[in-house]
């Protein structure tokens, strides 16, 4: 056969595959607008590249390599449009070999709105799985890859194609979802909500705003105050200093033109703060390096307008950037630099002076007290605002010399910063491992003491403050920190890397959370990052979160469960219904706040769904049903997985309705990423805390 000839026949079948038989077309999924794939966007992750894994190398599969697809981390998903006229999708499914953690993840197809493929759970190594579905007719095709876990795993669609006819198939992102709204208003009666206990040390300032919800003007009282407490008959705010430490219960009382509310709150007086998660608001989120001041007052004044602190919300915490940063000719650039090439991190620039001028002032004065920068020029005047609407306020730092935004960190001032932040009348302290990582040996060779001992310092410092500071501890959960942050005197530690408004993100860390639940417990939280609902952007145009409904939904009765920090970190002046419906439903609030401190567990999965359940203090067990899938289904929690038997009345919380008792079971219809979350209790006992008898 001539060389001619062997080049037509050549020629000939590569026009047949790519067109087909019947003047079909077929196009690689790689082609498609990857900025459309849902997965876990960050520095880490950045938007799918074809023909490259999640790291960046050529895509390889238990050992096969294949020129074409593209890699996605964690959970992903991809929704594409078609004309109803595409014919055929293949592909080869797996983990990368270059996948950090080995999975399992599983892969399913679904088109229009019907299960197309569900694959086996499939780990690193597994050698890469065919899917070859006929898909004639359908308009909708959507892929998703579900990991059961936070791995940091890589997977990948290789040399996947979809044969078709007519228009070239379009990846899409889903139209937003509308709003809905479940919680009815709050009544008009006086109920006293929120936290039930507050721990504060002998002598230091008591700041307690007991929470109630009803019509205003209201009047407090109190009976069986200890010594050196007083409440204000019009706000409710508790004030003053218990020298004398113990257990104090108090029984307070809030009254209007309709009713009356009365509840026992206990403050104990000894070395423990933070004995439920706390609650509020925290910059980073919305303003991120752009935050001012201006920003804080206005957001403390919109918790009052919205009436956040009637329902328990209490912190405005001001993360980064807040404070100076050094001059580009500070010889403390050109250190870090060299250290950190040293230490194999990617090089550190040096700024020029263009980079500084938004936050341009003296790092520290003469004597060495941290100045915040010209955007915070009256950094005590803030505070005392906040303060004067019955709020706390927090403040953040690094142990290392610059923090993450490479502004003045705490690094050889911890006595210096810490008297600083008590004098300025801060309450809490978010402390962030940032630069720090400079001083110590790469994460593969960090000892368990030198990743303690920066927090120690700080804590130690904090503790010789005349005023109570919460300190959270930011490292990320390096070196399971969850086990020891108690023990280096944390009041919450985060456990995982940043979160962002993806459901790729907020799942795969608040669905990792089980095995952490034997470290909770009141004074000590793990902490699975800032709530990403509401308005958010990082200082850029702000948007609605990209958190579906049912997503914010299950996003928010996880946390709760977890007994998780609620620190919400959207645009007040953007506050729309829906996530202000969201964040005052005091019965969903409760369960976070729950005196018993115990974090719930995971008791069930089966495939993509999951029941957790959480004791609390009145014997009672908080439920949530979870549907991780793409569509709806029934979830059931047995009384078996929850050590209980006999009838229980089940309670929608969102709804906040009884649903009737039940017995050894209850299931319930649960849409696609949502959550049926309930109460369990005895037939009998009421669950109005505000009655007596409770």
């Amino acid at each position: 056969m001539s060389g001619f000839l062997k080049h037509v026949l050549a020629s000939v079948a590569v026009l047949v595959s790519a067109v087909g038989l019947r003047g079909e077309k077929s196009t690689p999924l790689s082609a498609l607008d990857l900025d459309c794939v849902v997965h876990v966007r960050s520095r880490i992750a950045p938007p799918p590249k074809p023909g490259q894994s999640v790291s960046g190398s050529p895509i390889s599969i238990g050992g096969r390599k294949f020129a074409d697809g593209f890699g996605m981390h964690g959970i992903s998903r991809l929704q594409i449009e078609m004309d109803g006229r595409a014919t055929r999708f293949t592909a080869w499914t797996g983990l990368t070999d270059d996948s950090p953690d080995p999975g399992p993840v599983w892969y399913e197809i679904l088109g229009d709105g019907r299960m197309l493929y569900e694959g086996e759970p499939i780990k690193r190594g597994d050698a890469a799985r065919e899917v070859d579905l006929d898909i004639s007719g359908i308009r909708t095709l959507v892929l998703v890859v579900h990991s059961p876990d936070y791995f940091n795993v890589h997977t990948a669609w290789a040399a996947a194609r979809i044969a078709y006819e007519g228009e070239t198939p379009r990846a899409v992102i889903p139209p937003r979802e509308k709003p809905y709204i479940l919680t009815p208003p709050s009544p008009r009666e006086p109920r006293i909500n929120g936290a039930a206990v507050f721990g504060v040390r002998p002598g230091s300032p008591v700041l307690f705003q007991v929470a109630a919800t009803g019509d205003r003007p209201m009047r407090f009282a109190a009976e069986n105050m200890p010594s050196g407490l007083a409440l204000d008959a019009a706000t409710g705010r508790f004030s003053g200093k218990i020298a004398r430490p113990g257990k104090y219960s108090v029984l307070v009382s809030a009254s209007n033109a309709l009713g009356k509310a009365a509840r026992e709150i206990t403050f104990v007086v000894g070395d423990t703060l933070a004995l439920t998660p706390p609650m509020g608001w925290n910059s980073w989120n919305c303003f991120a390096d752009h935050v001012t001041a201006e920003d804080v007052r206005t957001t403390a004044d919109l918790f009052m307008k919205h009436g956040l602190p009637n329902h328990g919300w209490s912190y405005i915490n001001i993360d980064d950037f807040w404070m100076t940063r050094p001059p580009p000719d500070d010889a403390l650039w050109e250190k870090l630099a060299g250290r950190a090439i040293e230490r194999g991190y990617a090089p550190l620039k040096v700024p020029g002076a263009d980079d500084l001028p938004r936050l341009a002032s003296p790092a520290r004065d003469s004597e060495g007290r941290i100045n915040a920068n010209p955007r915070f020029a009256d950094m005590q005047g803030l505070v005392d605002h906040v303060h004067s609407l019955g709020l706390k306020i927090g403040i953040y730092s690094s142990p290392g010399p610059l923090t993450c935004g490479r502004c003045t960190g705490s690094f050889g001032h911890e006595e210096q910063d810490a008297r600083r932040f008590a004098e300025w009348g801060f309450d809490l302290l978010k402390y962030d491992w940032c630069s720090y990582r400079f001083f110590v040996p790469p994460y593969d060779r960090i000892s368990k003491e030198e990743l303690q001992r920066p927090f120690i310092v700080m804590h130690e410092a904090l503790a010789k403050q005349p005023r109570d500071i919460v300190f959270s501890m930011c490292q990320y959960g390096l070196g399971d920190s969850w086990e020891w942050g108690a023990d280096v005197g944390a009041n919450l530690w985060r456990t995982t890397r940043d979160i962002i408004d993806t459901w790729s993100s907020m799942s795969g860390i608040g669905f990792s959370q089980s095995e952490l639940a034997q470290y909770a417990g009141p004074g000590h939280w793990n902490d699975p990052d800032i709530m990403v609902i509401g308005h958010v952007g990082w200082h850029a145009a702000r948007r609605a979160s990209r958190l579906t409904p049912d997503e914010q939904y299950t996003h928010v009765s996880l946390w709760s469960l977890l007994a998780a920090p609620l620190l919400i970190g959207c645009d007040l002046t953007r506050l729309d219904d829906f996530t202000l419906n969201l964040i005052t439903n005091d019965e969903v609030i409760a369960v976070n706040q729950d005196p018993l401190g115990r974090a719930a567990r995971r008791v069930s999965r089966d495939r993509n769904l999951e029941v957790w359940a959480r004791p609390l203090a009145d014997g009672s067990v908080a439920v949530g049903l979870f549907n991780r899938g793409e569509l709806p289904a029934r979830v059931t929690t047995r009384w078996d997985n929850l050590g209980i038997h006999g009838a229980r009345v089940v309670r929608d919380l969102w709804r906040q309705r009884d649903l009737g008792s039940f017995e050894g079971e209850f299931s319930a219809e649960v849409a696609r990423h949502g959550v049926v979350f309930v109460k369990l209790y005895k037939f009998g006992k009421t669950m109005d805390k505000n009655k007596q008898g409770e």
